[in-house]
Parts: structure tokens; C-alpha cells; sequence
């Protein structure tokens, strides 16, 4: 990708330490087989870099049309699909879920008592769209085996095999209990699923189809969906995790990867992959309020609005988060929008940074912010599970203000 960190206000020395990090401390030690970074600044993109390879075994070059599996960097993606029908007039962020999906009208809400004996009761109140869009819906994570025909464990890529479609996995939610009482604390889980499945309601289209025609297509994102074509295939990179002895093992290859197959599950959670053009795309078009190349895909203020903390109180996420849960950022300083974390701010995130950025990543490492303030997007792709193998985020972070001029 053609840059220019003058353009962008960006001191050459400082990335040149950035990329010996990532070559030095896991390229060369074998830790990641491969990784593709961007930063663009004020629309120009001043720093990209690719290292490594995108598949170890054939020694297939990264290229920015190097095909991701981006995973919980969907989710943003889905958000936007649902607040352009919520520009649309069609529903309010304080609108019961059960509106649109009957069955979700009498879900109940298992409590535990002090003697440690669990009932159901009612909710204190309906899960609202604002809830699912904020993981606040009270499906916790073990909700995620619903995601699978069998009810089986949901490891890496597992929903991916299902025949269950975002409809039936909506009738299968309907008759488990919630975790906790809506709107009361966060649990990462299928909610953003439910979006998907609201887009398709609502819409009338399917979630793929719905996504091609109103996202991907405005903005040119030519690579990304839910599935891998013959003609891309070349293009696809491996997917490896960590083993017990901390080496590297593939973990999906390209060629029989479940992304090869149309899948009846169309996950607005983590179904996506896509490129580093197409993502960078993406988030310019946040950054920008919603337009990119004259294009508008949502209004600023809704832009806004999605990535506006929503946690009550201005409450970070280790206030709400159930314990022992877990999420694509750290909770500290960590607020919460439509579909993103958004951030408090560096004396409450302990991290540089600005007040009001906001970022997810994915289960495979990879992660993205975008700082309004410093008018600067960074995107980071690689494909390591589990994601919290390393804090990349973090080490991007302090890597990368520094060279901001």
C-alpha cells in the first residue's frame, strides 16, 4: 500500500523501531508467522508493512489483498448494518428485542440464590436493541453452543460448521435462560448474531446480501465476506495457535478451511474475513463520519452515537463485566459503545492514547483503533489464536503515538 509519513504526520525513525519490533520479537523468533500493519493519519496512509509470510507452509507472501479471517472485527461491520436501518426510522435503541423477534418475548432469567440454589424469574425488564448491540443482553458466553447444531462446544471456527442459520439459532436462544437480567451487566456472546439476525429481519434480505449491497459494495470493499472463492484462494492466509510448548501449529489451512464452503450460518459475531485494503476502508469511513470517496454509508452523528460510551454512569467495563469474562480490549478505562469498545481516556486506561478512540479485535489477533482526535487509524492483521496471546493492542499503542507529529 503506497504511503507517505511525512504526509501524514508521522516521524519516519520512530516506525523504523516499530517494525524492528515486530521482525525482532516475532517474526524472527517464530512467535507469528506473519503480520500486515497500517497507519493512516488524515486520510493518508504514512506506515505499511508487512512481515513475514501469510501461510508458513507454502511461503505464500503478504500482499494488502492477503485474505484475513478477522473474526470479532465483524462486529463493528454488523453495527453499522443495524444503525443504517436504525437511520431508517425503523426501530429505537430502546426497543425490545421481542418486537422483531416474538419468541424473545417470554425469555426468563436464571438466579442464583445465597444458598446457592438457582430458579428462574423474570427479567426486570425486555432485552432491548441497545442491549444486544452493547453485549448487554444477558446471554452470556455459554450461550456461544447455540451457535452449533449439536449444541457441541463453540472452539475456534466451530459455529462455522453448523447448518443453523441466524433464524434458528435466535428460536434455540429463545428457549434457554438468560445469564443475568438485560441491561444490568456485559458478557461477550452472540449478541451481535442477534443484530445479524435483526438486520436480516428488519430488512428483509439476507445478512450476506444485505451487507453486499449497503456496505461492502458503497465502499469498495471487494474482498470481504463470508466465504473464500476458488479464484481467492491464493490469496488466503493460514490460520495457526499456539501449542502447550508455546511453537506454532497450523490450525486451519487455506485449502480445507470451513471458509471455503457457503455456510448456513451467516455469524455477525466473527463470520467475515477480509483484506487490508478493504478493512483500512472501513474504518476511514468511521473516522470520516460515516463517508468515504463521496460515498456516505451513516449520518456523523450516528456514527457518533455508536461510538459514544454507553456504560451507565460513564462506568468502565470492569464494572459490568461478569466475572471471569472476557473481551477483544482490556476492561480497565474501557467503556462501551454500539458494537466497540471506546476508551476513557489515557489516566483511566493507563495506556497513551486519546479520550473517545474507539477499537474490537479479533480471536485471531488481529485488532484496530481509530482515534478521532489525532484524526489516525491504525489496523493490525495476523492470524494467531487465541487472541490474547500477546497484547498487541498495547504494544501497537505505545509504539505508535510516539511517532505522531
Amino acid at each position: 500500500m503506497k504511503h507517505d509519513p511525512d504526509a501524514a504526520g508521522l516521524e519516519p525513525r520512530q516506525l523504523e523501531r516499530l517494525s524492528r519490533h515486530l521482525r525482532s520479537r516475532y517474526i524472527e523468533p517464530g512467535k507469528l508467522a506473519g503480520c500486515q500493519t497500517v497507519i493512516a493519519r488524515g486520510g493518508t496512509v504514512g506506515y505499511s508493512e508487512a512481515l513475514g509470510v501469510a501461510d508458513r507452509e507454502r511461503g505464500t507472501e503478504i500482499g494488502d489483498d492477503t485474505i484475513w479471517r478477522i473474526y470479532s472485527m465483524t462486529k463493528p461491520i454488523t453495527g453499522v448494518a443495524l444503525m443504517q436501518l436504525y437511520e431508517q426510522g425503523h426501530f429505537q435503541l430502546t426497543d425490545p428485542v421481542h418486537r422483531f423477534i416474538p419468541a424473545f418475548g417470554d425469555l426468563m432469567v436464571r438466579q442464583r440464590d445465597p444458598d446457592g440454589e438457582t430458579h428462574l424469574v423474570e427479567p426486570i425488564r425486555p432485552m432491548t436493541v441497545r442491549d444486544v448491540l452493547m453485549h448487554m443482553s444477558g446471554f452470556g458466553l455459554g450461550a456461544m453452543t447455540l451457535r452449533n447444531p449439536d449444541g457441541g462446544a463453540a472452539g475456534p471456527d466451530s459455529f462455522l460448521d453448523g447448518e443453523r442459520d441466524l433464524a434458528a439459532m435466535c428460536d434455540a436462544l429463545a428457549q434457554r435462560p438468560l445469564d443475568f437480567h438485560p441491561g444490568t451487566q456485559w458478557a461477550y456472546g452472540v449478541s451481535t448474531d442477534i443484530c445479524a439476525r435483526l438486520v436480516e429481519i428488519i430488512s428483509g434480505q439476507r445478512f450476506d446480501d444485505y451487507l453486499q449491497t449497503n456496505v461492502f459494495d458503497p465502499l469498495a470493499m471487494v474482498d470481504t465476506g463470508f466465504r473464500v472463492t476458488d479464484e481467492a484462494l491464493p490469496r488466503f492466509a493460514a490460520c495457526y495457535r499456539r501449542a502447550s510448548d508455546k511453537s506454532l501449529k497450523l490450525q486451519d489451512d487455506p485449502d480445507t478451511s470451513p471458509y471455503r464452503r457457503q455456510r448456513a450460518m451467516l455469524s455477525g459475531g466473527g463470520g467475515l474475513v477480509s483484506t487490508m485494503a478493504d478493512y483500512v476502508r472501513f474504518a476511514q469511513m468511521m473516522l470520516n463520519g460515516g463517508e468515504l470517496d463521496g460515498v456516505r454509508v451513516l449520518g456523523p452523528k450516528t456514527v457518533e452515537l455508536m461510538t459514544t460510551n454507553h456504560l451507565p454512569g460513564g462506568a468502565d467495563m470492569t464494572e459490568y463485566a461478569l466475572p471471569g469474562g472476557y473481551g477483544e480490549v482490556g476492561f480497565e478505562g474501557m467503556g462501551f459503545g454500539l458494537t466497540m469498545a471506546v476508551g476513557l481516556g489515557p489516566a483511566r486506561t493507563a495506556q497513551i492514547g486519546s479520550v473517545g478512540d474507539y477499537m474490537w479485535g479479533g480471536m485471531a489477533s488481529t485488532t484496530f483503533w481509530c482515534d478521532p482526535a489525532e484524526e489516525l487509524l491504525v489496523v493490525f492483521m495476523t492470524q494467531l489464536i487465541p487472541s490474547g496471546t500477546y497484547n498487541f493492542r498495547g504494544q501497537l499503542k505505545s509504539l505508535i503515538y510516539p511517532a505522531l507529529v
